[in-house]
C-alpha cells in the first residue's frame, strides 16, 4: 500500500444495480447518508478509477445514485462492490473527542489490567452495530462491540484503546486471544 493510499478514507460502497438507467445502490459509511456526495470526485483506493455523483436520493438504508458516464444497467452491474474513497485532507478536522474509523486501525488494544490483547485491524458492521475486529499476537481475530461500555477509552495520541470486557466474554465459544489458530 502506498502512502497516498494510507491517506484515503472510505466513504461508501457501491452495491447492486437499481433499474435500467445506470443507477446503483450505495451503502454510505457516515452519519449523514448523503455526505459522500459532498466531496466531488470519488476514487477507488488505488486512485485508478474515479466517480462523480450525478444525482443521489436516500431510499431506506441505501442511497440510490447515478454517476456521470454510467447510463445503463450493464455498466451499473459492473460497479457492484467498488469502494469509494476521498483523500483525508478533503475531510473536515475532527474535534478532540471525535475520530475517523480509519484512525483506529493499528491501535494497540489493552484490557483493564493493561495487558495487550492485540491490535485493531478493522471496524466492521454486519448489520447489528459496529464491531472492532482485533488481531491478537496469536490466533484468529475476534470482535468486540464498539460501544462505550466495551470501549471506554480511545487514546489516539498514545495509540491505544482500552477495553472493558465482561469476565466471561471469551467463555461462550470465542477463543481467548492467545488460543485458537496458529500464528499467521
Amino acid at each position: 500500500m502506498t502512502s497516498s493510499e494510507d491517506q484515503k478514507i472510505l466513504l461508501a460502497k457501491i452495491g447492486a444495480a437499481h433499474g435500467i438507467r445506470g443507477e446503483v445502490r450505495v451503502k454510505p459509511f457516515g452519519d449523514d447518508p448523503l455526505s459522500f456526495t459532498d466531496y466531488g470526485v470519488l476514487t477507488t483506493k488505488d486512485g485508478k478509477r474515479s466517480f462523480e455523483v450525478n444525482k443521489a436520493r436516500v431510499q431506506k438504508t441505501v442511497v440510490i445514485t447515478s454517476f456521470k458516464g454510467v447510463t445503463d444497467r450493464n455498466q451499473a452491474e459492473a460497479l457492484n462492490g467498488v469502494e469509494l474513497y476521498v483523500d483525508r485532507d478533503q475531510l473536515p478536522e475532527t474535534d478532540d473527542d471525535e475520530f475517523y474509523y480509519s484512525d483506529l486501525n493499528g491501535l494497540t488494544v489493552l484490557d483493564q489490567g493493561n495487558e495487550v490483547l492485540g491490535k485493531i485491524v478493522a471496524v466492521q458492521d454486519f448489520g447489528a452495530g459496529d464491531l472492532l475486529e482485533i488481531r491478537p499476537k496469536r490466533g484468529r481475530t475476534f470482535y468486540v462491540p464498539f460501544t462505550k461500555d466495551f470501549v471506554p477509552e480511545i487514546d489516539l495520541t498514545n495509540g491505544k484503546v482500552l477495553l472493558d470486557l465482561p469476565e466471561d466474554y471469551f467463555s461462550e465459544g470465542t477463543p481467548e486471544p492467545s488460543e485458537g489458530a496458529p500464528d499467521r
